[in-house]
Parts: structure tokens; sequence; C-alpha cells
């Protein structure tokens, strides 16, 4: 097809898109290519965080979150899209080629999805005393589904325990961590009125208590954990979703971080806010334990929680669109 040039108001819509997208602490990994009938997503390899991320999979894992966000971007600009992943081996820092193949009308669920995607937050504090519909969760279980990707509803009493087991073993020893400490404190935004790097996670967006933490992730030295009996009563009082991928390849990871924010995504228009959770599972005896106690079949790659919000979350600071972009063509 005749390559397409993108206006300046259609290269503000897919460049908010994609900064809009989650990522491990806020990095925002990512940049955006615009090239006639082509949007090409990079992965940012200088933006590394070797004690949270050591393997790099929660990088990849945002990049493919951007992904996913670029594509309904597209689609409701008015255009068929084909994705390709990891397109070409000798750019391994490309990880989406979206070629517009036509246009097209956006669906109603398009749209949908799509004015989700500025009011979804990281909810990292307790949710709303209302249990979320099994309907309603078994739908978010369908929406994760994307090439071998899937997540499982963690459960029961049994599940529960595990996963409070593991999750306080995780928080302990990330809690000894000095570098793991280190980097968590130098993204943590202390001046959030003057903070004007555009990444980072505001510190008031952090629980500060055990009482408050539903889930032992972030902790810092001193963090209170909560007991085992409070963490499993706050985990089964939530809607707890585990991912796992086929393999563990970084083919997989793109495929988690868009399974990943569909879902989310879905989530958000139906009126719910989730957070997530990837730090144990970089601990390999943490992910093994998980995989064996809960019978996972492939490889978990995050844990979401799911529930109905509790008030409203801190805004999170976003890279400006000269940083997010690489070579575009505008009229």
């Amino acid at each position: 097809m005749t390559a397409p040039e993108w206006s300046t108001g259609e290269t503000e819509v897919l460049t908010e898109a994609i900064g809009r997208a989650p990522s491990i602490l806020n990095i925002q990994p990512w940049s955006l290519e615009m090239r006639g009938d082509e949007v090409l997503l990079h992965e940012r390899a200088d933006v590394a965080l070797p004690y949270h991320d050591p393997l790099g999979r929660d990088r990849v894992i945002s990049c493919g979150a951007a992904v996913a966000n670029t594509e309904l971007a597209i689609r409701v600009l008015g255009r068929h899209t084909a994705m390709s992943l990891l397109p070409d081996e000798g750019q391994p820092t490309l990880i989406a080629r979206l070629t517009v193949t036509g246009p097209g009308e956006p669906s109603g669920r398009d749209r949908e999805l799509f004015r989700a995607i500025p009011r979804r937050t990281s909810h990292r504090k307790p949710f709303a005393h209302r249990s979320v519909p099994d309907e309603v969760a078994d739908r978010l279980v369908e929406d994760s589904a994307f090439a071998g990707v899937h997540a499982d509803r963690l459960r029961g009493r049994a599940e529960l325990t595990a996963l409070a087991d593991e999750l306080t073993e995780a928080a302990r020893i990330q809690q000894a961590d000095r570098g793991y400490q280190r980097e968590r404190a130098l993204w943590t935004i202390r001046d959030e009125d003057s903070h004007r790097h555009g990444a980072g996670i505001a510190r008031s967006a952090l629980p500060e208590t055990g009482g408050q933490l539903p889930w032992v992730g972030l902790v810092r030295p001193l963090t209170d954990l909560p007991d085992r009996e409070t963490l499993i009563g706050l985990l089964e009082s939530e809607t707890v979703l585990l991912f796992s991928s086929e393999g563990d390849g970084r083919l997989d990871h793109v495929r988690t971080g868009i399974a990943m924010q569909r879902t989310w995504l879905a989530a958000v228009a139906a009126g719910l806010a989730a957070a997530v959770q990837t730090q144990p599972l970089h601990l390999p005896p943490i992910r093994d334990a998980l995989t064996e106690k809960l019978d996972i079949d492939g490889c978990p790659q995050l844990l979401m929680r799911v529930g109905y919000p509790s008030g409203t979350v801190p805004p999170t600071p976003r890279r400006s669109a000269t940083d997010l972009l690489g070579g575009t063509d505008t009229d």
C-alpha cells in the first residue's frame, strides 16, 4: 500500500499511548520509530536494572505492554496492522514492527480499551472491600490468552498459602539485598513536586507498612511485613492471576507483556484496578517453588492482583514525546 504520512496529531496519539504503558519501576525502556507504513518499537537496553531485572526479562515484558498499546492506538486511528515480533535478528533491540495494511474501522471494544489506557495505573495499596464477581474474573482469564501465554487464577487456601509463603521469603531476601535496595531507592521519587526526570515511582504511591502492603514487593529494609495469616487473608480478598508462558525466551517475554496489558486494560474497562509483581520470580528458588506448589504448566512470568479501587493513585511521571521518538515521518 502507499506509505502513509503520520500527522502531528496521530503522532501525539501514538506517543501518548506508548508512554502510558506499564514498566518495571516505571523506567519506560522503549523508543518509537514511525517510517512510512511502519511503526517500529525498540528496546532501550541502556535503561537497565541489574538487581531488580538481572536478565532483562522485565524490560522486554514492559516493551511487550508498549506494543499492545501502540497496536491498539493504530487501530483506533482507523488502520489495520500486521504485527511482527522480534522481526530482525540483525537488530536485537527491535521488539516489534507494526505494518499498516489498509484502512479499517475500529470496533467498539477497541475504543473501550483505548479509553482505558490513560486510566490504567498500578494500584499498590489494598483494594475496596468488594469481591470481583467470578464471571468478571473468568473473562479476564480468557482475555489473557495470547500466543502461548495464559493466566491461572490462584484461589483456595492451599494455593494462596503457598503464594503467601513464597512472597514472604522473597521479601526477606530482597530486604537484605543491599544492591536491590540501592536500586529501588534510586528509582523512587522523593521530590515529587519538582521532579522532572519523567521516570521512576513516586514515593507516595508506595505503601508504608505491612498493614497497607497487600503484597510483599518493593519492600524497604525496615518495612514491617504482614504475618502469614494476614497476608493469606489479603490475598483471599483479591483476585490473583499468575501469567505463564510456554517458554522463557525473549519472544515469550514480549508475548507476556502483550497479554498482561490486554488483560489489564480489560480490567480497567470493567471498572477494576490492578497491580503487577515480578520481582519474586527473579529468584530461582522462589520461581521453582511456585511452579511446583501451584502445579504451573509453563514458565511463571508475573503475578497480577485485581480488585475494585479504594481511591485514586498519584499520577506517574512519563518521558517526553521527544525522549520517546526516534526517526519519524510526520506532515
